[in-house]
């Protein structure tokens, strides 16, 4: 393992998160709002003894309030669940809401009837409203991704270093080696030598895309630096790298241009000294 590589891996980020990555409340915000009538009908179901009488009325009135039931067990309605019913059959979730007689079958055998009964909740869309954010969590792996290029995007900014984002590859006819490998870059900055084509992105769970990542970067890079006056950089970053630290030690030696946000500044430095331009 070389010293450089070594000075890599110990300078890998513990996290890239700022306090807006764990909760999207503007996004939670407006699910909320698509279906607040509906919860807000719901509502009338809250405290009723008798759920059947209650269930009865109020699909008599507006039968399509049901149609939110999923949230209420932190279910998407486009994930098209499937559960086995009372007679061991294989149903799509959302055909308990299709009659009155299945919604009281699906509210008693999921145990919202005994939190109706009991008001153990006050307000649906204030509960609804919490389990969006747990739901949301599940998008934090996107905005990890969102964030390290937001982070990459400020280093630039304020090193008052011209850039272009989700660069498509179409505006470079001159690599015709590189295929369907890559579509689209995060980042593209010419200068009067070179114009280089980057990645940027920050891992954080384990997993074969690590591996799959490394070797993929490496081919893409070997590709684009063939080119005359073209240069491959991968920004990346986060600890888990150490648990792949032999595929990544492979890209290292393969991508003469890779930095973490700690030695980014090394490549800012070699961008100034080469004059970035416009394009």
């Amino acid at each position: 393992m070389s010293e450089q590589f070594k000075l890599f891996l110990s300078l890998l980020s513990e996290t890239n998160a700022t306090l807006d990555y764990f909760t999207d409340f503007k996004k939670i915000t407006s699910n909320i709002n698509k279906i607040s009538i509906k919860l807000h009908q719901l509502n009338y179901l809250i405290g009723k003894k008798d759920l059947k009488q209650a269930v009865n009325e109020l699909y008599e009135e507006n039968k399509g309030v049901f149609q939110v039931l999923d949230v209420l067990i932190a279910v998407r309605k486009k994930d098209k669940k499937k559960v086995i019913n009372n007679e061991g059959k294989i149903v799509l979730l959302e055909t308990y809401f299709e009659s009155a007689e299945k919604i009281l079958e699906y509210i008693k055998d999921t145990g919202l009837a005994e939190v109706f009964k009991n008001c153990k909740i006050a307000n649906l869309v204030d509960y609804v409203f919490g389990i969006e954010v747990g739901l949301d969590t599940n998008a934090r792996k996107n905005r990890g991704g969102d964030k390290m290029e937001k982070a990459v995007a400020l280093i630039f900014d304020n090193a008052k270093i011209f850039h272009k984002k989700q660069v498509n590859i179409t505006n470079f006819p001159e690599i015709l080696s590189l295929g369907e490998d890559l579509k689209c870059f995060d980042f593209a900055i010419k200068t009067k030598r070179k114009t280089y084509l980057i990645e940027a992105n920050f891992y954080n769970s384990t997993g074969s895309k690590l591996n799959e990542t490394a070797r993929s970067y490496s081919d893409v890079a070997s590709k684009i630096n063939q080119c005359n006056n073209f240069e491959f950089v991968w920004i990346t970053d986060g600890q888990v790298w150490r648990s792949a630290a032999n595929k990544l030690q492979e890209a290292f030696s393969v991508i003469p241009s890779m930095y973490n946000l700690a030695t980014l500044h090394l490549f800012i430095e070699k961008l100034n000294k080469e004059k970035t331009v416009s394009f």
